[in-house]
């Protein structure tokens, strides 16, 4: 049962990065980039989450920072 959960967890988590980040579309497979790459977006994933100020999905909150530096600042005060 543990298993079962933790598995759909992990789906969860990567069906998410695909929609946020289109990252089954990333060309970005050679050395390491594809693993750092992977890992700058899980940990962006994480910020545009934990973010609760402004209510809407993973997708919109990456834009909003993407056009908003305050919104951006906001997102990522939450590293600290």
């Amino acid at each position: 049962m543990e298993s079962t959960r933790s598995h759909w967890l992990v789906e969860s988590m990567h069906w998410s990065l695909d929609t946020a980040f289109r990252e089954d579309d990333s060309r970005i497979r050679a050395d390491e980039r594809a693993e750092s790459f992977a890992r700058i977006r899980q940990m962006s994933l994480n910020l545009l989450k934990n973010e609760k100020s402004f209510k809407a999905s993973v997708k919109r909150k990456r834009m909003k920072s993407a056009m908003n530096e305050s919104y951006l600042l906001l997102v990522l005060a939450s590293l600290s």
